[in-house]
């Protein structure tokens, strides 16, 4: 690690970085991974158009399929899918014979929207950690497409609007991906949602219908319709729509501990819960890991006490911020 992120020094690139650098090797398109000002970013192919969407069409970007291999000043790289959102990657590095994965943010529940996840083996992982508690766990068999359809139709027939709070890309098109085969109606959509749900579909990703909010009526109130929508929905002209009937739900890992004043909340999370952290990390059969996130927390305790390796992300600083970390 840098003041600018996770760095690679023999290879010279960093992966997310923070801030705007010369090499940046992005493990997908959220905002706290992807950033504008790079002036060359590598990525896998099916996550570039959302890359563009999200930090500019113009970006200088060179794309490669899963697994395939190329190299940054000597530094062997592949991408391997995640599972979190649509061109989601782990990075896996290998020098000299020594092999690091970054995993970046990932999940291993079924998810219809993108790539399935695919654990790599290395000797050291660099593992994400939001949920790394074990009050964090979510059911792998939930029909959470159903749970959702139940909620809108209970609330529809009784005049109510349904409306889902979740993040404009990668869970809404979870949420779209898990209704499709349950619904024909159109559900509606936040306007910052509809490039990156054109994204998805133009990687033949199927989805529910939409239709967009910036296109209704501005005097029209909808009655037994789904919305699904960013928090900031709330306080924006469109929420007119709803009238004065309405209930509210949030889609997300954090709703495992903690109801957030909704009036319903689905356990939808695009991160693993805390069993999945721990496979995942024995199936890598690292001999050495890194935690980001909640690196001074439950998992590294959990992980020495298993005999693994395990250190909190801050020790991967070198005692001069400035100088090379990695290999």
């Amino acid at each position: 690690m840098t003041t600018k992120g996770l760095y690679c020094p023999a290879g010279q690139f960093y992966i997310d970085p923070s801030r705007a650098v010369e090499r940046a090797v992005v493990t997908h398109a959220h905002s706290d991974h992807a950033r504008k000002g790079s002036q060359q970013y590598y990525c896998v192919d099916s996550g570039i158009s959302l890359l563009k969407s999200r930090i500019g069409k113009n970006i200088s970007v060179s794309q490669y399929a899963y697994g395939e291999v190329f190299e940054i000043n000597g530094v062997q790289i592949s991408f391997h899918p995640a599972g979190h959102i649509l061109g989601s990657s782990q990075v896996r590095l290998e020098l000299n014979g020594e092999v690091w994965v970054a995993s970046g943010d990932y999940k291993r529940e079924k998810d219809p929207t993108c790539e399935p996840f695919e654990v790599v083996t290395c000797d050291v992982f660099v593992t994400e950690a939001t949920f790394g508690t074990p009050g964090f766990t979510w059911n792998a068999n939930a029909d959470l497409g159903q749970e959702i359809l139940n909620w809108w139709k209970q609330n529809a027939s009784r005049g109510y609007n349904s409306v889902v709070f979740a993040y404009s890309l990668g869970k809404t098109q979870r949420i779209l991906g898990e209704l499709f085969p349950l619904t024909d109606k159109p559900i509606y959509c936040h306007p910052s949602a509809t490039e990156i749900n054109e994204c998805y579909r133009a990687h033949g990703v199927p989805m529910a219908a939409t239709r967009c909010l910036s296109r209704v009526e501005p005097d029209r109130v909808l009655t037994g319709e789904l919305f699904i929508v960013p928090q900031s929905f709330m306080n924006t002209e469109h929420a007119e729509l709803l009238g004065r009937k309405y209930l509210t739900a949030f889609a997300s890992g954090w709703m495992a501990q903690r109801s957030g004043g909704y009036d319903h909340g689905f356990l939808m999370s695009d991160h693993a819960d805390w069993n999945d952290l721990v496979r995942t990390i024995l199936e890598t059969k690292a001999k050495k890991v890194f935690v980001q996130h909640r690196g001074k927390g439950a998992l590294v305790k959990h992980l020495k006490s298993l005999g693994i390796a395990a250190f909190p992300d801050s020790d991967l600083f070198p005692k001069n911020p400035d100088q090379l970390s990695l290999f």
